[in-house]
């Protein structure tokens, strides 16, 4: 059966080929198959998106589906150049220390003996999180980025504990039951396939493991993302660059959120909603962060060279008009959940 379903997908459309392998996934967490069955959909189906994405990559295809925010921009996903210092140095201040804080005490809390960390990015939560755990904790940390992942690594000190890896959320290189917590701060957003995101993160947790993760909330409620992508539009009215909008803030909808959490066979889905203030010395600040510190870049390089400085200096006057001159102050928001593996078969 598997094989039948893996050459269909691999000839399809790479859009058409995610909603099938999403709608066989959602069949095989459904309970009405045995675990040898799910095991050989996992593979068919890595082996169908690997095909899949190469194939779009190949016609120059933006393959990447948001259900909320449409087309996810191959740009969208690139982390390099200047962008991971960048990013480090004024966006994480700027809105995800906030948020690692409490991540790193959710993934502590129930004393793990292993942790793995998605999308870890230039290590925020990775820093946040080492110093809760035990001393004996095996914990791997993860990105698809190596660029990024060797920022982070340069961020971190000396710790025996931690391995860093570069890997694809979408196909751990992990066994089953690995893991007793997985964790991934405002990176699911990125998945090309969430609910093969999530599938995948349910796979190496064991019994009673805890996917926490968080994603931000629509970009209306983020102050300085939303007036930095207005900004931005006002130069490039034609052809606005969306990638704020688009992938950090567009998956947002806690209905969607949970459904997706719920096809990939976890039944136990808690969701919350917290608001932060995000701070920076300057309007300044604030723009060169999301303007250079960001895929936002990308997009604006990919329409005008010239005019990445112009964007930049925009988004800083339109910040500075609305918050004034010096310190900075914003509201930030987010959704923040803990999804967890049943401990028997009873529960799912």
């Amino acid at each position: 059966m598997w094989s039948d379903q893996h050459n269909m997908i691999v000839r399809m459309p790479a859009a058409a080929a995610a909603n099938r392998v999403s709608e066989i996934v959602e069949f095989c967490t459904s309970g009405l198959v045995d675990s040898l069955s799910r095991c050989s959909l996992v593979r068919h189906y890595k082996a169908s998106t690997r095909i899949g994405l190469a194939r779009s990559e190949m016609v120059g295809q933006e393959a990447d589906q948001s259900d909320q925010g449409g087309l996810m921009a191959e740009s969208d996903k690139v982390f390099a150049g200047s962008i991971p210092m960048l990013y480090d140095t004024l966006m994480v201040p700027l809105i995800f220390e906030a948020y690692a804080t409490g991540m790193a005490e959710l993934v502590a809390a129930s004393s793990p003996d292993s942790v793995l960390e998605t999308a870890a990015g230039s290590g925020v939560v990775t820093r946040a999180i080492a110093p809760k755990l035990r001393a004996d904790a095996r914990y791997m940390v993860t990105d698809l980025s190596q660029p990024m992942l060797d920022y982070a690594a340069t961020r971190q000190g000396s710790d025996r504990r931690i391995e860093w890896l570069k890997a694809d959320a979408l196909d751990l290189p992990f066994g089953d039951a690995s893991f007793d917590v997985v964790c991934c701060q405002f990176g699911a957003m990125f998945f090309p396939n969430r609910v093969a995101g999530y599938v995948e993160a349910r796979r190496v947790l064991r019994p009673g493991g805890r996917f926490v993760f968080s994603v931000w909330d629509r970009i209306e409620e983020n102050v300085f993302a939303h007036e930095v992508t207005t900004a931005v539009a006002a130069v490039f009215p034609d052809d606005p660059p969306r990638f704020l909008a688009r992938t950090p803030h567009g998956y947002y909808d806690i209905a969607l959120i949970h459904d997706e959490l719920g096809r990939a066979g976890f039944s136990n889905i808690q969701i919350e909603t917290h608001d932060e203030v995000s701070h920076a010395p300057s309007a300044r600040d604030v723009a060169t962060a999301y303007c250079q510190g960001t895929p936002l870049r990308n997009e604006i390089l990919a329409r005008d060279t010239s005019l990445l400085q112009v964007a930049t200096d925009r988004a800083t006057e339109a910040i500075a008009s609305r918050h004034g001159e010096g310190w900075v102050a914003g509201k930030i928001q987010a959704h923040v959940i803990v999804a967890t593996v049943a401990t028997n078969i009873s529960q799912e």
